[in-house]
């Protein structure tokens, strides 16, 4: 194996356990929003601020990480990250323990703060460590990593905190039951923090090409808005999810929880399709890749619902409907972009004005269409700038990541106020927004 192709391979191996590591983080925090609604006896507005504490770093921290990678290097970045994020994960025993929503949002915050410092590291290191034309591929592969993990999140939150229990009876059990998933992820990413502080990365040189501000660039600031609607759509629909299916649909929180993970294994499923389809191989072998990738998705969605194959196999037959719906991107970032967001746009309005499991499968099935949008966003967006460029367009880019912290509260307000189907249309207009990105605003100029 040559000295490049090993690199590749060892900085692949350590970003997609980073990947792995705040994809988790991430999607625990945001489906936290339900029994933390419980715990405290909170609004749905009040609920979604859990979601806000944690994306409210990216505007206050991206940028800053941005200039942490060029004075220290991006391993150094990512050892701070993890470093904080068990900071963040120890400070939810008092939290908890008292119980005190303040304290609560304080843990995430902290948390949230390591989380910025992993992906405005991960990003544009994993799409400058090989050629350009397939960082759409390679991004899509390690996000698959990261939906593995966003897949188990809201599972463990069904089997670990709400398994058994009734609210608002149980909601001081429930306080008891939250710092122990923090606890274990604290500790383990202490032990990632030392590994990585033993391994030599691979470097990411800059360029010493005169740089242009990144304001200057349109397809990068554009490409940051449609970063914030996707975000933004994205957690604001996870984060309704639970509470949807118990007020309208009249689920128990434990197994409206295990919807939730559905909705995430959709997004694991898209991209790996991703992560061949945005590659340069044959269509013989993209075909033959998406095989084990649709038992994936029978064998995921049949095991967070306690081995329900019925549900498994509807879940693998909307997976299979999303894989055809691929073909029609042509393997190009852009043309698939558009495509999926005007799908999602459409499952989201169709959840609006519907119910029962036609409400219920459309409302889970916008993961798999959320599946490619991060990465191809963000391919989109570093498309065409040089090497000393990607910190700063990633810290701009990540630092939209705030959409998580804004539309969430909004759809949690629409719900409060005229029901949670209406909430529905809000993320709608968010990837509307990002088909006009796709088809026009991704253009470089």
């Amino acid at each position: 194996m040559s000295q490049k192709s090993n690199h590749l391979v060892v900085g692949m191996s350590v970003f997609g356990a980073i990947f792995f590591i705040f994809g988790f983080a991430t999607t625990f925090i945001v489906t936290l929003s339900a029994p933390v609604k419980e715990i405290f006896g909170l609004s749905e507005f009040s609920a979604q601020l859990v979601s806000s504490a944690f994306f409210i770093a990216y505007p206050v921290m991206s940028i800053p990480t941005g200039m942490i990678i060029d004075r220290i290097g991006y391993k150094w970045t990512v050892i701070a990250g993890l470093v904080l994020m068990a900071l963040g994960s120890f400070i939810y025993i008092p939290a908890s323990n008292m119980p005190s929503f303040p304290i609560f949002l304080i843990a995430t915050f902290v948390l949230a703060t390591g989380v910025v410092f992993l992906q405005v590291a991960a990003n544009p290191y994993v799409t400058a460590i090989g050629p350009e034309a397939t960082a759409s591929s390679r991004l899509n592969l390690t996000q698959a990593l990261n939906s593995i993990a966003t897949m188990i999140a809201p599972w463990l939150i069904s089997v670990a905190i709400f398994k058994g229990l009734t609210f608002p009876a149980d909601a001081a059990v429930a306080a008891e039951r939250v710092p122990i998933p923090f606890i274990t992820m604290g500790l383990i990413v202490l032990l990632v923090a030392v590994a990585i502080f033993t391994i030599k990365l691979p470097v990411i040189q800059s360029e010493k090409n005169e740089k242009k501000s990144i304001l200057n660039r349109p397809h990068v600031v554009l490409g940051a808005l449609a970063i914030f609607t996707y975000v933004g759509a994205e957690v604001g629909n996870a984060g309704l999810i639970v509470n949807y299916l118990k007020n309208s649909l009249g689920m128990l929180p434990e197994q409206a929880s295990t919807y939730a993970a559905i909705y995430w294994g959709g997004a694991m499923v898209g991209r790996f399709f991703g992560s061949f389809m945005f590659s340069d191989m044959s269509q013989n072998k993209k075909i033959i890749y998406a095989l084990p990738v649709l038992v994936l998705a029978a064998i995921s969605g049949s095991f967070v619902t306690n081995w329900n194959w019925e549900i498994g196999l509807i879940f693998t037959g909307i997976a299979l409907a999303n894989f055809i719906i691929m073909q029609l991107g042509k393997g190009k970032a852009g043309q698939t972009l558009a495509i999926f967001a005007l799908v999602a746009a459409l499952l989201d309005i169709t959840t609006t004005f519907t119910t029962g499991s036609i409400a219920l499968w459309t409302i889970i099935s916008i993961g798999l269409f959320n599946s490619i949008m991060f990465p191809n966003i963000f391919s989109l967006a570093v498309n065409g700038l040089d090497k000393g460029e990607l910190s700063g367009a990633s810290g701009l880019i990540n630092a939209l990541i705030f959409g998580g912290a804004v539309i969430p509260p909004l759809m949690g307000f629409v719900a409060d106020s005229v029901g949670y189907t209406w909430a529905f249309i809000v993320p709608a207009f968010c990837y509307l927004y990002i088909f006009y990105y796709a088809v026009s605003g991704s253009r470089v100029r």
